[in-house]
């Protein structure tokens, strides 16, 4: 662990419930609606965020809503753009351009949750089919609820991180 990572450790009552940590301050977080699990179990679809340290490659953002101050590379977010989620799919857990007939989720969101999206380095080197993909640190929901799988915190909080984080920036999921 560096002075560059976002430390995230369930906490609450739900098991999405997390508290994240960055160079002594915490924020409310939430992870995925089933906790979190070891990296070699993670599984597509399972809807757990998998523990271990992940390194952040990119940051996307909607050009329209904001615009961030990072030492992360960046990317703005186009209305075309998706992330492959279909495991036999050779764009698996890949950035793809829609129209797409695979299984993708969409990267321009109306709800403002990937305003702020940054691609954490989990099964990317190279993806192995099944072992989940699009797990990300985004903003959170309104009500706090639960992630697919990735990080989420409020805007403001996920905007001060992105703003003192450093190229080498890290999400670590540790267990409860």
């Amino acid at each position: 662990m560096t002075s560059s990572t976002l430390v995230a450790t369930p906490t609450g009552p739900d098991p999405w419930s997390a508290t994240a940590e960055f160079r002594g301050r915490r924020f409310r977080a939430s992870i995925g609606r089933n906790g979190v699990v070891a990296a070699e179990a993670k599984r597509e679809g399972d809807g757990m965020s998998p523990i271990g340290i992940w390194p952040m490659r990119r940051l996307f953002f909607r050009p329209d809503r904001v615009t961030p101050k990072t030492a992360l590379a960046v990317r703005e977010i186009r209305p075309e753009d998706g992330w492959c989620d279909a495991p036999s799919h050779p764009d698996y857990n890949r950035l793809v351009t829609k129209p797409f007939a695979a299984s993708h989720e969409d990267m321009w969101l109306e709800s403002g949750l990937y305003d702020l999206v940054v691609d954490l380095g989990y099964n990317d080197d190279p993806p192995v089919a099944g072992r989940g993909s699009a797990i990300f640190l985004h903003v959170i929901r309104p009500d706090l609820g639960p992630t697919a799988g990735c990080l989420a915190l409020p805007r403001e909080d996920l905007l001060a991180v992105l703003a003192e984080i450093g190229p080498d920036g890290a999400v670590e999921f540790r267990p409860r």
